[in-house]
């Protein structure tokens, strides 16, 4: 399978085969970090990271992966570009595009890292926005099938809590995709939005999961 310069903006866009690729490459560069065994695909490359809300977790773990891979970094918080201030999306996606292998974004609107992939001319990913976080994604379902070697597919996955963001938002995706069962736990009012638990229904009866919310504590945690 060869995903070569496509976007990772959200996993709608992806295959259940596609995004099951992704999780066993990543199991793969895993396992042969921890055997010491180099992974320098890509030497000289470069990525720009556009932090506009910062983390501890998803920086660290862009800039050692792209080390790893032989990848350079330059990280960009609020303070260290024009984006969305003095120059809009379209022409800072431009100029980056000209300069670096990849950008990753972590910010606001969906619609800010969709006009970063339509104007930048290199792959764009997504390092969370106001409604979606592939890339924890791809950890979230590697983590799964290492606590469940016999296979993900049919187990159920219970989100607890504020369940109208986007992580809860991308574990009802993925978990669509790949034919788990997820579970959205939590206030009525504050539950995904009602067009996208759709759009995952559909999806979940093609794969043989389901999506069900629900406010009771004890219908969502049984057999979890």
């Amino acid at each position: 399978m060869d995903l070569k310069g496509r976007h990772l903006l959200k996993l709608l866009d992806f295959t259940p085969e596609e995004i099951l690729y992704l999780v066993d490459h990543a199991d793969e560069l895993k396992a042969k970090k921890k055997q010491g065994i180099p992974t320098l695909n890509h030497p000289g490359k470069n990525i720009a990271l556009i932090f506009e809300k910062n983390s501890t977790r998803t920086r660290c773990s862009f800039e050692v992966a792209a080390n790893d891979l032989g990848m350079h970094t330059t990280f960009l918080d609020p303070s260290a570009s024009q984006i969305g201030k003095k120059e809009s999306i379209a022409d800072t996606a431009r100029v980056l595009g000209r300069i670096y292998d990849g950008i990753e974004y972590r910010g606001f609107d969906q619609s800010i890292v969709d006009d970063l992939a339509k104007y930048a001319g290199v792959p764009v990913w997504n390092g969370l926005t106001n409604e979606f976080h592939p890339t924890q994604m791809i950890a979230d379902m590697l983590t799964l099938e290492e606590n469940f070697p016999e296979g993900i597919k049919g187990k159920k996955l219970v989100f607890m809590g504020d369940a109208e963001n986007n992580v809860a938002n991308s574990l009802m995706v993925v978990c669509a995709k790949l034919g788990l069962h997820f579970v959205a736990c939590g206030p009525e009012e504050r539950m995904p939005n009602a067009e996208l638990v759709s759009t995952c229904r559909d999806l979940a009866r093609e794969s043989g999961g389901s999506v069900t919310l629900t406010s009771s504590v004890e219908e969502a945690c049984t057999g979890a």
